[in-house]
């Protein structure tokens, strides 16, 4: 008689992928699929922000026409409100293939813009150490956040505390725009809204491993990509604070 085979556990399932955290149902190797495509298009808004922000840094004339023109001022905010206008249509449209993929390209473009020009008024150095510690932060939340899932640690119930922390960090910002807190001001405002960004990281991650649905990885890969540069805009904050 033939020996019995093998029973298989519920890490084998699929090609041998383990479970993300101890009560998932779904097909582990679907799941990884997801996060990977989530994950690859994150890293291709990211580079398409170093393309996009290093041309306005470097190509001189770019900062210049916005700071030395009425009209350059105008297109300036207007390319600050622009990312937040195409929130709305992706919103709508982000199971709608191809049209999600669009939306999201002038999303990032718009985004990476207003990155450009930030970094275009400050130091070379202070942009560096924002960039090392915002890639630290992300990577180690990251993989902290998938050791955590885990082992059977849920984070769902820090997004309502996350949200009013990032409701008074915005109320925060108004108030320094009319009544300038100056220099200390301005590094509380960036070091509380790192710790800020650095929870929601950590808990869109959590969303991204149990809860997002598979046709949800557009609106998945925008909430991390905005996490990532807010941490890096927070974190240039602080440190061009510091400097000044």
């Amino acid at each position: 008689m033939w020996p019995p085979m093998p029973q298989r556990k519920m890490g084998d399932l699929e090609g041998g992928a383990a479970p993300l955290y101890p009560t998932m149902l779904e097909s582990p190797e679907l799941r990884w699929a997801f996060i990977r495509k989530v994950y690859s298009i994150l890293a291709v808004q990211l580079l398409v922000t170093v393309a996009v922000a290093s041309l306005v840094v470097f190509v001189d004339p770019i900062p210049r026409f916005f700071t030395t023109t009425s009209a350059g001022l105008g297109l300036y905010i207007f390319t600050i409100i622009f990312p937040f206008l195409m929130l709305c249509p992706l919103f709508y449209y982000h199971q709608t293939h191809p049209l999600n993929y669009v939306l999201l390209g002038l999303f990032t473009i718009g985004i990476s813009f207003a990155v450009g020009l930030t970094c275009a008024f400050s130091k070379g150095r202070v942009i560096l150490e924002a960039v090392i510690l915002a890639a630290v932060a992300v990577v180690s939340l990251t993989l902290y956040t998938f050791w955590a899932a885990r082992r059977g640690k849920d984070f769902s119930k820090v997004g309502p505390l996350l949200f009013s922390a990032l409701i008074i960090l915005i109320v925060f910002g108004i108030i320094q725009l009319f009544f300038p807190m100056g220099r200390i001001g301005l590094m509380v405002y960036g070091a509380i809204g790192a710790l800020i960004f650095c929870g929601y990281i950590i808990y869109d991650t959590d969303n991204l491993i149990k809860r997002h649905t598979y046709d949800e990885y557009i609106w998945a890969a925008i909430a991390l990509y905005l996490d990532v540069i807010n941490l890096f805009l927070l974190l240039l904050t602080l440190f061009s604070a510091s400097e000044s």
